[in-house]
């Protein structure tokens, strides 16, 4: 009988069928094989966005050729945007000038008229009586 630390390498002992122990050269055997990964399902999500995806750069795309071609018009409806602010703004601020400027011209150093207006009347039922004041 040999000792385990005696058999060379690549040399076993074997039980036989028929209950004897023998030694036996053994194959060597190969690693296994690392399993194959199963492939998985895509989300849904996925498939979603992978759809919406050039849905959307397309109706960018539209978009940016849509104001390439607005942009003229665009920009002549901002510049009559601008005007039409600087006539509210002259007229917000000249038509009152213009005004006084012609109430004291057109006065020609004659004094105004005042009318003061006096209304009494007794009782919650009275009769008003009024006067008129002409300065």
């Amino acid at each position: 009988m040999m000792l385990p630390s005696e058999i060379p390498p690549g040399v076993q002992m074997v039980t036989l069928p028929g209950g004897i122990r023998t030694l036996a050269y053994t194959p060597e055997q190969a690693p296994p094989a690392p399993p194959v990964p199963a492939a998985q399902p895509i989300p849904a999500w996925a498939k979603t966005t992978a759809l919406l995806v050039p849905t959307t750069g397309g109706g960018i795309a539209a978009a940016g050729i849509g104001l390439s071609y607005a942009a003229p018009g665009l920009i002549a409806m901002s510049q009559a945007l601008w005007a039409t602010v600087a006539l509210i703004a002259v007229g917000a601020i000249g038509l009152p000038v213009l005004l006084r400027t012609a109430r004291s011209g057109t006065s020609g150093g004659r004094s105004t008229t005042h009318i003061t207006q006096n209304i009494t009347a007794s009782g919650m039922f009275g009769r008003a009586n009024g006067t008129i004041n002409h300065r």
